[in-house]
């Protein structure tokens, strides 16, 4: 057992309660209060309230492995440890310790179940199991589970917010910026979202809009800052000579350099979904004048925000997948499916929907946004499978995006103390 898990188990009293808790010294010992966690230096609870023998005590608690791990952190020389009343430990291993004054403190052993060990281990020591307490999530109630799921939804919306408002902070303020930056990492679909989001970092919005109503100039800056037309200006393809010829003119202008495409993926992709292609997607939404903010903000409901983002694509791009590659036989003329749609929708509109409403302060609008996710259908990918195979239901995008939010932050890093489902199976078990 390590202290962060003895800790745990004090905090959330799920050690075995016997008749019998005393000190080494003899005087029956109740716990009142264990205390609030400490996440800093000093004691481990603060505040705690302990009766020991007729006498209540009000102070802090330092918990231990063994007793002799008081000496071994130098307690007994840091002033900061002279509030503790009680220290507490698995193993009594002869040592009495003492506060920086001399004086004696008061100390008690305690015991975990076995059963809790190893509920613990099977789902924390299980690094093979896609989901380790699937058997186990048929028998947590329903009420549970929903209040978790919807804890874990605000959790995502929250975390995804932050990162807008700190762009937002670094852009001053500027939500045309943050939107088109969000914009571009949402078009990257997760495998290509860091690349995507490095290249609207690097290709300030003004020197797009300042050449919008040309689409060649907005996609040859897009593609070239991309790291696509390097090398390109004697291909065979007409249009891409002309790209290069527009980007070699539009970097000296702006002073642009391209951030290289070896970070962009292919790989296993569909050619719709090449970036080549996202690219010149996220092209004609600056060529359209790029008019979402205000409208994004007003916004109720999803499918006004898919009629915002459904936009088609230029001629080029109509008939190619790649850059200069092989020219279709079908015309292409929708930038996106539905299921992309709905996508930017979970993944740009409604993340900036909750930040403004937090930022605002507006409690209506980050429900909206919360509501927005409601409406959509949710995800379908391997992160998610294994929850609906074990009985959760997903009936949504708010839902699905839970879902991944506790397999990301809980289940992948076997946060399972952390997790309400892991903290009440491993409740029962504490009992046992």
């Amino acid at each position: 057992m390590t202290e962060r898990l003895m800790q745990y188990c004090w905090q959330h009293r799920l050690w075995l309660h016997t008749p019998d808790m005393v000190t080494a010294s003899g005087e029956p010992v109740e716990v009142i209060d264990p205390g609030l966690p400490n996440t800093d230096s000093g004691p481990d609870f603060f505040n705690a309230k302990i009766k020991i023998g007729t006498h209540l005590w009000a102070g802090n608690v330092e918990l231990h492995i063994n007793a002799s791990d008081w000496y071994r952190h130098k307690h007994n020389t840091d002033a900061a440890y002279d509030t503790v009343i009680l220290h507490v430990v698995l193993n009594d291993d002869g040592t009495h310790v003492f506060r920086s004054d001399g004086r004696e403190i008061p100390q008690i052993t305690i015991r975990v179940s076995d059963d809790f060990l190893h509920s613990y281990a099977q789902l924390v020591d299980s690094p093979f199991a896609a989901l380790p307490c699937s058997g186990a999530l048929k028998h947590i109630p329903g009420i549970h589970l929903t209040d978790w799921i919807s804890a874990l939804g605000f959790e995502r919306l929250i975390e995804k917010s932050d990162r807008i408002l700190d762009c937002l902070h670094t852009h001053r303020g500027d939500w045309n910026e943050v939107i088109y930056i969000t914009l571009a990492r949402a078009l990257g679909f997760g495998k290509n979202s860091s690349a995507f989001e490095l290249l609207a970092s690097a290709t300030p919005l003004a020197c797009l809009l300042k050449h919008r109503d040309s689409i060649t100039a907005t996609e040859a800056i897009l593609l070239g800052q991309a790291g696509f037309l390097r090398g390109l200006d004697r291909h065979s393809d007409p249009y891409v000579r002309t790209l290069c010829r527009e980007y070699a003119f539009m970097s000296g202008k702006f002073g642009l350099k391209p951030i290289g495409s070896g970070i962009w993926k292919t790989s296993g992709m569909r050619p719709h979904s090449f970036p080549h292609r996202r690219i010149a997607t996220l092209a004609m939404y600056l060529h359209n004048g790029f008019r979402l903010g205000s409208a994004l903000f007003d916004a109720e409901y999803a499918d006004e925000i898919k009629t915002m983002l459904r936009i088609g694509l230029s001629p080029y791009w109509e008939r190619h997948f790649t850059l200069g590659g092989p020219q279709s036989d079908i015309i292409q003329n929708v930038a996106l499916s539905n299921a992309s749609l709905d996508l930017l929708v979970i993944n740009m509109a409604a993340p900036v929907i909750y930040a403004r409403g937090t930022q605002l302060s507006d409690t209506r609008m980050q429900q909206r946004a919360a509501d927005i996710l409601c409406s959509i259908k949710p995800e379908k990918n391997s992160k998610i499978q294994p929850f609906m195979e074990a009985g959760i239901d997903c009936r949504d995008a708010f839902s699905s995006q839970a879902l991944l939010q506790l397999r990301k932050a809980y289940c992948d890093t076997r946060k399972c103390l952390y997790c309400r489902i892991g903290h009440r199976l491993l409740s029962v078990s504490s009992r046992r």
